[in-house]
């Protein structure tokens, strides 16, 4: 398994991620330990949490991924042997985590991160942060392509939540800074507040990038590179999407969208014609279409690390023999050229 730096700093982590979301909602603790083992065994060292998870986020299964990597850790006894991510929920939603509407102050991000340490069973995190950004935007399925005026409503100020963090750094509770849901703007402030001495420096942007909404490459991808900010790609397979499993409006027992009806991002105009043209695309190539969207993803010069999940054995070993994929340049041709007629279908 290629490691990677990540950012600036010192930590070498796996070309993928193991992505933990379902723990706690499709899968158990022992699906997740086991899950734990086999990525670990394949030379995965880098695991995605966060306090709101698992998802759907509700009341009464907040925290239970952590807590599953935690008693993992536990039992494993190798905490050395992994860098742990999670986050701290971004403003106004998950209003039953703390009591209130969260935002990113500092009673709310000390909170988080003492919760987040004690279900973990760890004394640090390797890498915190923000799941969405302090300030009105459109974001998740309601984001678009089009830009018309700034969103209005209440904002922590940048420089305020990287002086919380910087506390935290300093008291070893957290290691590294990255993002998530972010936009250029936002990211360039961040880095800018930082170089000014207003606190850590963030390390990663973790945002939606798959063959459906390539909006990073706009950007953000040359702030990845020049700034040393990769990025952590999530929903690298559009929730599934790209599987070709949802075609033709079929609904498989036990899929995310089948049990949860959250795929709007990936249900609006054109998208399943799309993806119909990958699949072809992948078939004439004699490529499994999830590792074919995958390695496209993993093999981006601005990618850190790309963030895969799976609720099923048979699916995670899918995912990661992804890696042993290339995408040759004739292949690459291809999809661009279904990108250039199709655009980001979905945002």
């Amino acid at each position: 398994m290629e490691r990677r730096k990540l950012g600036d700093t010192d930590l070498l982590v796996s070309a993928l991620c193991l992505g933990t979301m379902t723990w706690g909602e499709q899968n158990t603790e022992t699906q997740g330990h086991a899950q734990l083992d086999y990525a670990l065994d394949r030379g995965i060292n880098f695991l995605d949490t966060a306090e709101i998870y698992s998802v759907p986020p509700r009341p009464e299964t907040a925290g239970s991924t952590e807590r599953i990597i935690g008693s993992w850790l536990d039992a494993r006894k190798c905490r050395d042997k992994v860098v742990i991510a999670t986050k701290v929920a971004g403003r106004g939603q998950a209003t039953w985590l703390r009591g209130a509407p969260t935002e990113l102050d500092r009673k709310n991000i000390t909170a988080a991160v003492e919760g987040s340490l004690t279900r973990l069973r760890t004394d640090y995190i390797d890498l915190y942060q923000l799941h969405w950004p302090d300030r009105p935007l459109n974001l998740f399925a309601e984001q678009t392509t089009t830009f018309r005026d700034l969103p209005k409503g209440p904002e922590n100020p940048i420089e305020e939540t990287l002086a919380v963090l910087d506390d935290l750094v300093k008291a070893g509770k957290i290691r590294h800074v990255g993002l998530s849901n972010e936009t250029a703007w936002g990211t360039m402030r961040f880095v800018q507040a930082a170089e000014a001495g207003k606190g850590p420096r963030v390390v990663s942007i973790q945002n939606a990038y798959n063959l459906l909404n390539r909006t990073f490459e706009m950007g953000l991808a040359e702030i990845a590179l020049r700034e040393k900010v990769g990025l952590l790609a999530y929903s690298p397979l559009a929730q599934g999407y790209l599987t070709g499993k949802y075609q033709g409006g079929a609904r498989p027992p036990g899929a995310r969208t089948t049990l949860f009806k959250r795929g709007q991002r990936y249900e609006k105009p054109n998208v399943e014609n799309v993806i119909d043209q990958y699949l072809a695309l992948a078939k004439e190539f004699g490529l499994d279409p999830a590792q074919m969207a995958l390695a496209f993803v993993t093999s981006r010069p601005f990618v850190t690390s790309n963030i895969i999940g799976a609720t099923t054995t048979e699916q995670l070993k899918t995912d990661v023999d992804s890696i042993d994929v290339v995408i040759p340049p004739d292949l690459e041709k291809r999809i661009d050229a279904i990108h250039q007629v199709s655009g980001n279908p979905a945002p």
